[in-house]
């Protein structure tokens, strides 16, 4: 099973817009197939600029992809019920041995359970806690906005570097503070940002938070 074959997927393309829909009742931002495809794309490209193999680009790729299909079960221990569904649906696709691995990344890539273990979790973590844009935001009505999507809203700009040479992996924000505060930024991304450190580390490099210019963490 190839990462192209997965984002043509049937099941898992209605596992994602049947947990997207679900997260839209429940109030979160966008989860849907852009924020999965996205992420994929991303995780490969963290590796791929830490000289890492194309066929753990792959895998880190297939398991950005398929990182939400939990959410349409349930949102609480999405990430575990994920890896439960992506390894039904790789068995008989994939060896033992890439399909632990895109199930075990799937299963952690949660702040309020998981935790980086190996090369391809680490870079779904980074590359799924960092997804942070305005366009991420369902509703177009301010006086609507929760905490959320005041965060979300309030990014104008964000880009995710990776300098190999500096061994550094870095995240550099710009906020609309007159939307989101600081603090309300903290607020909600903090573990976030933390997960992405453990993450980082876990791939050899630093991770670095820049928000308006200044260095945060």
């Amino acid at each position: 099973m190839t990462y192209e074959q997965i984002t043509h997927h049937p099941e898992v393309l209605a596992l994602l817009e049947r947990g997207n829909a679900n997260l839209g009742v429940l109030g979160f931002t966008d989860h849907s197939k852009a924020h999965c495809a996205l992420v994929a794309e991303r995780a490969g490209y963290i590796l791929r600029k830490l000289g890492y193999s194309e066929h753990e680009q792959e895998l880190a790729k297939i398991a950005g992809f398929m990182h939400d299909i939990g959410n349409a079960i349930n949102r609480t221990h999405h990430a575990e019920i994920g890896a439960i569904l992506a390894n039904d649906l790789l068995k008989g696709e994939m060896t033992m041995a890439d399909r632990i691995a895109v199930i075990a990344a799937i299963g952690n890539h949660d702040e309020s359970t998981g935790g980086a273990k190996d090369p391809i979790s680490a870079a779904l973590v980074l590359a799924d806690k960092t997804d942070v844009r305005r366009n991420r935001v369902r509703t177009k009505e301010p006086e609507k906005f929760d905490i959320h999507d005041r965060v979300n809203y309030a990014v104008t700009g964000s880009s995710l570097k990776v300098e190999p040479e500096e061994k550094k992996i870095a995240l550099n924000l710009q906020i609309d503070e007159n939307i989101c505060t600081m603090y309300e930024y903290f607020d909600i991304f903090l573990g976030r940002m933390l997960l992405c450190r453990g993450a980082a580390e876990m791939l050899g490099c630093k991770f670095r938070l820049t928000v308006n210019g200044g260095k945060v963490l």
